[in-house]
């Protein structure tokens, strides 16, 4: 009776089987969204991170040291060349000014006291000469005696060497006048260093001391910044490898021509925006710097809105060119492994063919070989098929599915 029980129980148990499995519709083909493989000449970029800077940055320091009396200008302000941008306290300068032309009156004194000393030196000196030579035809004439001749010039000699002394004294005098001309010539030129002027035309950075501070020509830091903006370098680096194959693709024998060659490059704000002008790569850095392996880029910049200024930041776009390069949507492409695939049609067969990237330029794959122009591949979906899947192929317009795909951050 039991066994009897279980094989009935058994035989009804197939029999739902049965019936739930010749209800179920048979499973066709998945249909799928496809595109063909095309070509096209499309424009890719290589981004670098990089910092901005003025054409020329100066910074202001004072020549003298002193205390700050007048901030004559505001950070972001746009200055001339020789503006006067701060002022320092004079009030010893001054008094160092008044003794040094004081000094310059009792020199010039001197020197008219040495003249008049050489005035009446020259004139003992003409009058001894006057003597002697009164007396040298006496003596030849036997009318005088020597003696009276000998004291004469010796009265001459004694003349001359106070004339010379004189004159010495006189040119003594002179020097102190110079002297005391640069002292003041000095003073006056610090009481100038005293307003600290602009050194170039361009745009104030920030105010690192104000009224009452003390500074001086030694200060590690400035008292402020001048930049020149009206044109703009940024700077990008790029690693030894990358630096490698620039060298390779890049046309020209020399560097130099390799830079002439290359295209202008465009600049990405820090909001992501573009900026509205487009740079030049004008140099590079002789050598590989050995501590971070990496050699710099130097881009000129149109400025003419000042829209840019000294120490922004953004990053460097450098163009690069595919000519009739196989494409494919971003969407018809899936890794495994490391690997990238695409789903190739096959007689309404998926088959999974795996392709080598060039590059990714604007939601499509640029393909370097694995995949010919008119193929058919899967477009959308990729992610829920398998290879040998039966699929309905329904062609989609490649452009639609490219600027449908939307950006994953």
């Amino acid at each position: 009776m039991q066994k009897r029980i279980f094989l009935s129980t058994l035989a009804a148990i197939a029999m739902v089987a049965c019936k739930k499995t010749d209800g179920a519709p048979p499973q066709g083909p998945k249909a799928v969204t496809t595109v063909q493989v095309e070509q096209r000449t499309v424009t890719g970029f290589s981004e670098f991170p990089a910092s901005i800077q003025g054409k020329v940055n100066n910074e202001v320091r004072a020549k003298i040291q002193g205390y700050i009396t007048q901030v004559l200008i505001d950070e972001g302000q746009y200055v001339t060349k020789g503006q006067p941008l701060f002022r320092l306290e004079t009030n010893t300068l001054n008094q160092s000014a008044n003794a040094a032309s004081a000094g310059i009156g009792a020199a010039r004194s001197n020197v008219t006291a040495a003249e008049a000393s050489v005035k009446a030196a020259q004139s003992a000196v003409n009058a001894a000469q006057v003597e002697v030579d009164k007396l040298r035809p006496l003596v030849e004439k036997n009318i005088i005696s020597n003696v009276q001749l000998q004291t004469a010039q010796a009265n001459l000699s004694r003349a001359q060497a106070q004339l010379q002394q004189a004159v010495a004294a006189k040119q003594q005098a002179a020097a102190g006048v110079s002297q005391a001309q640069a002292n003041y010539q000095g003073v006056q030129e610090n009481i100038n260093y005293s307003i600290i002027r602009a050194p170039i035309s361009g745009v104030v950075g920030k105010i690192n001391m104000r009224n009452g501070s003390l500074v001086g020509p030694g200060d590690p830091t400035p008292i402020t910044t001048v930049s020149d903006t009206s044109s703009l370098f940024a700077y990008f680096s790029m690693n030894e490898r990358e630096y490698l194959d620039f060298l390779k693709n890049s046309e020209g024998a020399t560097l130099q021509e390799k830079l002439r060659n290359l295209p202008l490059v465009e600049l990405k704000l820090a909001n992501g925006d573009l900026y509205s002008e487009k740079g030049k790569i004008e140099a590079v850095t002789g050598q590989i710097d050995p501590a971070t392996g990496s050699i710099q880029f130097r881009v000129s910049l149109p400025n003419p809105n000042k829209i840019l200024s000294n120490g922004n930041s953004g990053v460097i776009r450098v163009p690069k060119t595919y000519d009739h390069a196989l494409v494919v949507p971003e969407s018809a492409t899936y890794e495994q492994q490391g690997l990238v695939y695409v789903y190739k049609v096959v007689q309404d067969t998926a088959k999974n063919a795996m392709i080598t990237v060039e590059d990714r330029v604007s939601n499509m794959v640029v393909i370097k070989d694995g995949a010919a122009k008119g193929e058919t591949v899967v477009a959308e979906g990729v992610g829920t098929l398998r290879p040998g899947t039966a699929v309905k192929p329904q062609p989609g317009k490649f452009d639609d599915i490219v600027n449908a795909i939307k950006p994953i951050f």
